[in-house]
């Protein structure tokens, strides 16, 4: 079993007049994976190239060790997708819709039937499940959409704005619905413009900004690096010009400095400060929210070295 979910390389989509996905490079593993970025940042268009719904421009795609070109078929029955938009049967019964999606993905009528009734109940529609779905409000609808996701126990489920159009309690329970998919082995693929929300489900963060990937990582390290919190013995407004002068991006707080300096952070401060006869008293990463991150410009591949 591949350990990686997906990784894309010069992954390339163009719509007529625009490039929704700019040559994307990324190896992202299993688990709960946050896809973030604004509307229109191309989140739905990634997803749909992973599911083979659409066949990008250019460069490679595998999911779950598979070639999205080629292993279409298979891909299809490992996987599990909740779409954004209002695409429900209304004359249905929850149970039965649920059951044919279950179908579709492979199951014998019984073993569907029987699926649908535990997943309705893993969403919280046990007791609603044989209503029709026209009577359903946008929370239990969210639901329904989960349930037939997961319903044929898939490898990853992609969930596009799942908690979309919820009111704070639907929200909060859509969010541990996604936290509990991971007890039952289930990778998730959450995509959402709000950033809280990752912060209380995701492990990993995939951060996309018009059409580019901006970062790439675990969310426990995705905002601290090269983010630097500087307490200086000595002058310093000296050692803020020196590391503004150097190219760091530098914010003075009442009782230390927060530098941003990229993958030479460290090495960049203890050479100002040694300029200007400074001292160190405190250096560490900072802590920084996602949305903190998100507008920290992300720091420049290394360029290699040409022949000597």
């Amino acid at each position: 079993m591949s350990e990686s979910l997906f990784s894309v390389a010069g992954l390339t989509h163009r719509f007529p007049g625009v490039i929704a996905l700019r040559g994307l490079d990324a190896d992202v593993p299993r688990g709960r994976i946050g896809l973030v970025g604004a509307n229109g940042a191309g989140k739905s268009t990634l997803i749909k190239v992973l599911l083979g719904l659409l066949h990008p421009a250019e460069g490679s795609v595998q999911l779950l060790g598979l070639d999205v070109r080629t292993g279409r078929r298979e891909i299809r029955s490992r996987v599990g997708y909740m779409p954004e938009g209002a695409c429900l049967p209304l004359d249905q019964s929850a149970a039965d819709f649920v059951a044919y999606s279950a179908e579709l993905a492979g199951l014998p009528t019984s073993a569907a039937r029987r699926r649908s009734s535990e997943a309705l109940t893993l969403v919280g529609l046990a007791e609603e499940r044989f209503r029709y779905l026209g009577d359903f409000s946008t929370g239990m609808f969210q639901r329904v959409k989960l349930a037939q996701a997961i319903v044929h126990d898939p490898e990853v489920v992609f969930l596009d704005e799942p908690a979309s159009g919820l009111d704070p309690d639907g929200r909060q329970q859509m969010l541990d619905l996604i936290n509990r998919l991971g007890d039952f082995g289930i990778s998730v693929v959450f995509s959402t413009h709000i950033i809280d929300d990752i912060e209380k489900t995701c492990e990993w963060v995939v951060m996309l900004d018009g059409g580019q990937l901006r970062r790439n990582g675990p969310l426990s390290r995705l905002g601290t690096h090269g983010v630097i919190r500087l307490e200086v013995i000595g002058d310093r407004a000296a050692v803020a010009a020196g590391l503004t002068e150097a190219g760091a991006t530098v914010t003075a707080e009442p009782s230390h400095l927060v530098v941003r300096g990229g993958d030479d952070s460290y090495r960049l401060i203890r050479d100002v400060v040694a300029s200007v006869g400074a001292g160190i008293r405190l250096m560490r990463e900072a802590e920084v929210t996602l949305e903190e991150a998100f507008f920290i410009e992300p720091s420049p591949p290394p360029v290699p070295e040409g022949p000597s």
